[in-house]
């Protein structure tokens, strides 16, 4: 019991951290380790020496911009005072040209100015009229010279002119008249399925007309079974009208129910 009042008076575990501090700066300084002072001292010296080094990187870093900004410039400032260049030649080669078609010109307005005199000296001369003399001699001489010419030969030229006409009349009256004609393509439609549709061709090809000729025919299908009539014929058109083959086809009542004209053209 005594060794434990002992240890119950003893105050080392209370100051256990104090006495931990104590024991590591002991061995620190064994092993020739800065103290902490010492560290933080020297951290401090580092950390101004790496703040004045970043300034002078800065300043570097901005010289070095600067420095490759006025090479830009300058490389700018070449190319351009080339282009001036190019452009002076460039204005002096059309000065060159310009100046030798003036003197073109003028040369040209030079040698056209006598040419232009000469027509228009030329227009300007008067027409010479002939003179006429007059004769003193007796009253037979006189009488010999026609100034008007004679009846006679207005006859002539009269008869020589009716006889052109009436040429030419008969000229055209043997060329033969033109004929209007038209092609016209119908579409005969019966009754039902059951209606013979060769006799209903049969009875519209029995038409016959002074200026009609039938042409091809052939069945088309409606629908349903019942096939309808188209025929093409070609009419002239002063004799033969569509509303008369529409009503003479249609007079065929027990096989036709209807005509319509599908197309119709000039020839």
């Amino acid at each position: 019991m005594s060794g434990l009042q002992g240890l119950a008076q003893e105050n080392i575990w209370f100051d256990k951290s104090r006495y931990d501090e104590a024991e590591k700066r002991f061995y620190e300084g064994e092993n020739g380790i800065p103290q902490t002072s010492q560290v933080k001292t020297a951290l401090h010296g580092s950390k101004g020496h790496t703040r004045a080094q970043k300034p002078r990187e800065r300043k570097t870093s901005q010289n070095a911009s600067k420095s490759e900004d006025q090479s830009e410039l300058v490389s700018r400032l070449k190319s351009l005072e080339q282009d001036n260049k190019n452009l002076h030649k460039v204005v002096d080669d059309l000065r060159a040209v310009l100046s030798k078609l003036e003197t073109r010109m003028a040369l040209l307005e030079k040698s056209q100015a006598p040419a232009s005199k000469t027509v228009t000296v030329t227009k300007a001369a008067p027409v010479q009229k002939p003179k006429v003399e007059k004769h003193n001699g007796a009253d037979d001489d006189d009488d010999d010279i026609d100034l008007f010419g004679s009846d006679e030969e207005d006859e002539e030229a009269e008869r020589i002119k009716a006889e052109r006409v009436k040429e030419y009349a008969q000229r055209k009256a043997k060329k033969p008249a033109l004929i209007a004609k038209s092609s016209i393509l119908l579409d005969v439609k019966p009754w039902d399925d059951e209606t013979d549709m060769s006799k209903l061709e049969e009875c519209v090809r029995s038409i016959q007309m002074d200026g009609l000729l039938w042409g091809a025919s052939k069945l088309v299908p409606v629908g349903y079974g019942i096939k309808k009539l188209q025929i093409s014929c070609v009419v002239e058109d002063d004799k033969v009208g569509t509303d008369i083959l529409e009503e003479e086809i249609t007079k065929f009542e027990d096989y036709v129910q209807s005509v319509d004209i599908a197309a119709f053209n000039k020839i």
